[in-house]
């Protein structure tokens, strides 16, 4: 094989720093590039925020100047003097100067606003626990247990972890501790015997965890193995006894069962909430009357009537709480209707205005190649390259958002049913762009219309052949199920061949089974649960 030299001219796209940086700009959402500008101004000193200029103060005349002291009672003479070089020990500023009148006192306002609530912190549900926890007597060992507890709910008030897999966890912290802090003797044989013993505890305790679970019998002294989980549901049941009611749970059915033994005795159909939410909640979910009166020896309406006692109480108890911030979209564009065109603008306030600072440029000199010099320099091609990332980012962002306005207008005139089928290809072949960039472009943006605030990416949607050789949006077809199934009769549901058939009566060829899949998406039940939830309301 004979090696040889060639000489080859072609082209190739290389992804440079400057490439890089702006696509990386273009796919941020509106908080991660203001995260992203910080970042830069913090290691850039070439690049500055651009602060608005600020109106001089109009100058006060020796007229206004004489009227505020003659009302204040003071006179010029009294402020402009200069302290005396020797005062006596005792003296005092006030002996000095005239007490300065206090703003609040000279214009008291009006507006009395209620600053706690601007700087209040929302507090979660494991706050509000501990809170209560705090304000409970215990001992430190059961304010460990609870707040092991405590921090295994979840945000709508569950036990993420069964309580035996919580009481071998603390079991075995407690081994590990008093192992640790147990002396050793002299022949280092100390705290492995005393770890053995503990295990062989653990164990014993293992072992009768069942019967304990399933006995309401009080641990005696003889069974001390079996007192330290017999503590762990002591705790666990005075922490069911906190706000909000049925915290603390396992499952649903334990939850109403403490919501329930928690109201009146004298509750109308509280025995038999109780039965129903221990053993047949299953069946209660169904609605099955039949299988319940039968099991059960109730009537049809004790039935009804101790379901809407269940129905009353909460099944998920931490949602009354909140569990943090609210979380608040903020449109990158936002479109308007102007002479009958729409108009869309970037929406300016997302991200803060960036310069460069001409102080520091100007220390910039080109034939200089000190070290000072040269950290300028690179410092200042950085902060250009990043202020036209800025401005590509933006003026892409702008014409997407204008191309997507363009088509999908009948959606803003008449609303979701006139949604048309729209693939990024579309917007790519429009807008000269690859449709990557489209993708990054539309992800985490959103914009302010009329009829709400959208995500781009909603106007894009794949679309199923019609009788008249056209095409249909499968986002209106997710309309139109929803107008067809909330104006169906309670009494009988459209079923998925009903809706399909329907459809194909307004010329929208489509099967069964993507009628059932259009519904799911929408979070629609089928047509025999929405029978029995109408029938029950």
């Amino acid at each position: 094989m004979k090696q040889s030299l060639q000489l080859r001219m072609g082209q190739q796209l290389s992804m440079t720093p400057q490439l890089q940086q702006a696509i990386k700009l273009l796919q941020l959402s509106s908080l991660d590039l203001h995260l992203e500008i910080q970042q830069t101004l913090y290691s850039n000193p070439l690049l500055e925020l651009a602060e608005e200029i600020e109106p001089e103060p109009e100058e006060v005349s020796n007229e206004q100047l004489a009227n505020e002291v003659a009302d204040n009672g003071d006179t010029p003479d009294e402020w402009s003097k200069e302290i005396p070089n020797e005062l006596p020990v005792d003296a005092q500023w006030d002996d000095i100067y005239p007490a300065a009148p206090s703003a609040s006192a000279a214009a008291p306002s009006s507006d009395n606003r209620d600053f706690e609530s601007y700087h209040s912190v929302t507090e979660s549900l494991q706050d509000h626990l501990l809170w209560q926890l705090n304000l409970t007597p215990m001992s430190d060992l059961d304010r460990l247990i609870a707040t092991t507890l405590i921090d295994n709910i979840d945000d709508n008030g569950f036990l993420e972890t069964s309580i035996e897999e919580l009481w071998q966890s603390l079991l075995q912290t407690l081994i590990q501790a008093q192992a640790d802090s147990a002396p050793k003797a002299s022949g280092g044989n100390g705290a492995a015997d005393n770890r053995a013993n503990l295990e062989n505890a653990f164990k014993a305790c293992n072992s009768n965890s069942a019967e304990i679970l399933n006995s309401d019998a009080e641990p005696t002294e003889d069974n001390d193995e079996a007192l330290e989980f017999a503590e762990v549901l002591a705790v666990l049941h005075r922490i069911q006894q906190f706000d909000p009611p049925g915290v603390a749970a396992s499952d649903l059915s334990e939850c109403l069962l403490i919501q329930l033994n928690q109201l009146n005795p004298e509750t109308p159909y509280l025995d038999e909430a109780k039965l129903l939410s221990a053993k047949f909640l299953d069946l209660v979910a169904e609605r099955n009357y039949a299988l319940l009166s039968r099991k059960t020896g109730l009537t049809h309406a004790d039935l009804e009537s101790a379901i809407q006692l269940i129905q009353s109480l909460s099944p998920r108890p931490g949602e009354c709480i909140a569990s943090g911030d609210a979380d608040y979209v903020v449109p990158d564009a936002s479109v308007q209707k102007i002479h009958g065109h729409w108009l869309v603008t970037l929406n300016g306030d997302i991200a803060p205005r960036l310069c460069i600072n001409q102080e520091y440029a100007g220390l910039v000199k080109r034939a200089n190649n000190s070290e000072d010099n040269t950290f300028l320099r690179n410092n200042l091609q950085e902060a250009r390259w990043f202020l036209r990332s800025l401005e590509s980012r933006n003026d892409t962002l702008l014409r997407v958002s204008r191309c997507i306005v363009e088509m999908q207008q009948d959606f803003l005139e008449q609303g979701p049913e006139a949604m048309k089928p729209l693939v990024l290809a579309d917007v790519a072949e429009q807008l000269e762009l690859h449709e990557s960039t489209i993708s990054r472009v539309t992800t985490q943006k959103y914009l302010d219309t009329p009829r709400g605030i959208f995500e781009l990416k909603y106007f894009f949607s794949s679309h199923v052949s019609t009788a008249g050789g056209g095409e249909c949006s499968s986002t209106a077809i997710r309309a139109m199920l929803k107008r067809m199934i909330a104006d169906e009769p309670a009494s009988k549901p459209f079923s998925d061949s009903k809706l399909a058939v329907m459809l194909q009566t307004e010329g929208i060829q489509v099967a069964r089974r993507t009628v059932a899949k259009y519904r799911e998406s929408i979070n629609i039940p089928s047509s025999s649960d929405r029978k029995r939830f109408k029938q029950s309301h």
